[in-house]
């Protein structure tokens, strides 16, 4: 009976994550000053997400990782962009996000969200944290959330590549499974 109660706790948790509507957000990227809209990619696009900051020792373990990925689906009509949650924070403003060279050198967007309008919306909670956002017939969805991999310390030791697979199963239109997985990381503060 217990097992039976886990498991309609962790159905309903995923039902809920799973598809979650995401409303119009629109942040300003910190390397050219221009907005970004959910809205604005096409309904064709499939929207990658990687919740990050300047400060995090996790964060720095992924961006090469993040680079990777980014590289191997530039033009397949999915759109790689970095959020910070902690923009609002004098060691994370736009000044500092501009010196993620790695980033600004491969055209990824650093979105600032300095109102945590994106991490509210997402329930995001972790650095890193992966958010695939995908439309359908009732607008934007979260359709993958959670971890990029399995180890977060070792490239070499990774054997789930939950991103990857993810993006994969969502351009042969199939539902990633999983669509929830535990991020590792820092802890996202929340604006007082």
């Amino acid at each position: 009976m217990r097992r039976f109660g886990c498991f309609l706790v962790c159905f309903f948790w995923l039902s809920l994550v799973w598809g979650q509507r995401i409303g119009a957000i629109e942040l300003v990227d910190a390397f050219t000053g221009q907005s970004v809209s959910i809205s604005d990619q096409g309904p064709d696009v499939t929207m990658v997400f990687i919740v990050t900051s300047l400060n995090c020792p996790y964060a720095k373990l992924y961006e090469e990782r993040i680079l990777d990925l980014h590289q191997q689906y530039s033009g397949s009509n999915v759109f790689f962009a970095l959020v910070n949650p902690h923009s609002w924070m004098e060691e994370e403003n736009q000044d500092h996000m501009q010196q993620l060279t790695w980033a600004q050198d491969a055209g990824i967007p650093f979105l600032m969200d300095n109102e945590q309008e994106f991490t509210r919306q997402t329930g995001a909670r972790k650095i890193p944290e992966a958010i695939v956002i995908s439309s359908g017939p009732t607008g934007y969805s979260i359709a993958y959330q959670g971890a990029i991999d399995n180890n977060a310390q070792s490239p070499a030791s990774v054997s789930v590549r939950y991103l990857d697979n993810a993006i994969q199963d969502i351009l042969s239109r199939k539902r990633p499974g999983p669509a929830v997985t535990r991020a590792v990381g820092c802890n996202i503060r929340t604006i007082h």
